[in-house]
């Protein structure tokens, strides 16, 4: 069967040879094999670089210049290659409570899919920075579930959902989402709120991350990790512009955007 151009595209992208039949195989090995290859990156708004939804937009930008991107643009992109594939997806929205005091409500500044498979419902989200889960998760609280990486977990919240993950000893909380349908316009909202907002995290720190198996990588300012699965995570701090641009493109993959203040965008989190 021959694919269409932007699927065939995207698969060479993440590396994916096999199946384009919608099954919950696919959608997992796809899942896993986009957060290994596309990484998470908040360049643009920090150069100052309008941040695009549109569909020719993603696609030219995450799969044809090989950039990275955050939420918005890695699962609208995903969206639009599963839909293709035959998938019934739609978009959620989420406030994030990952590393946010007890007490303190964010607006709804993240977006992950929802898509219905075999008469089930399943959670799917490859833009969640550094603790990106790896695998589709079904959506039935209280059961853990086990991902290529750490196990997570839905809880249920009201008319919501709280996803949680175990990186360690403890449960700790992502983000809280329910199931009303995002539309385009809504996506748009927020995202040129988190990309351009002077008070925004994608606005005022350096966010990189990607998987491989057993490992993540992050990139916070100038704080470089590496956590492995079930080990130590090893931590460098980054002395000068030289070493973050080499790390992009070596260890996150990144083709850096040719863009005369880079430099100097980068050299802000030095201090």
């Amino acid at each position: 069967m021959s694919l269409p151009p932007e699927l065939k595209a995207y698969f060479a992208r993440i590396g994916y040879a096999g199946d384009a039949r919608p099954t919950l195989a696919t959608l997992c090995e796809i899942h896993r094999r986009h957060t290994e290859r596309i990484p998470f990156e908040n360049l643009d708004p920090l150069l100052g670089q309008r941040v695009r939804l549109d569909r020719a937009a993603l696609q030219d930008k995450l799969i044809s210049r090989q950039r990275g991107g955050y939420c918005f643009e890695h699962n609208l992109l995903l969206r639009q290659m599963l839909e293709t594939m035959g998938f019934r997806v739609s978009v959620l929205a989420a406030r994030v409570r990952w590393n946010v005091p007890e007490g303190v409500s964010l607006p709804l500044t993240h977006a992950l899919l929802c898509i219905e498979l075999d008469a089930r419902t399943w959670i799917a989200d490859v833009g969640f920075g550094g603790q990106v889960p790896t695998a589709p998760l079904l959506l039935e609280p209280g059961l853990v579930q086990q991902t290529p990486h750490e196990p997570y977990r839905l809880t249920a919240d009201g008319d919501g959902y709280v996803l949680e993950c175990r990186p360690g000893e403890c449960w700790l909380p992502l983000y809280r989402f329910d199931l009303r349908e995002q539309l385009f316009a809504d996506c748009e909202m927020a995202n040129w709120y988190v990309s351009t907002c002077p008070e925004s995290r994608f606005t005022t720190n350096l966010t990189i991350a990607r998987t491989e198996p057993g490992r993540r990588y992050t990139l916070h300012n100038n704080g470089f990790a590496i956590h492995d699965l079930g080990g130590d995570t090893r931590r460098t701090l980054l002395a000068s512009t030289g070493e973050m641009k080499d790390l992009l493109r070596d260890c996150f993959h990144i083709r850096l955007p040719e863009h005369p203040d880079l430099d100097q965008a980068l050299a802000r989190f030095l201090a």
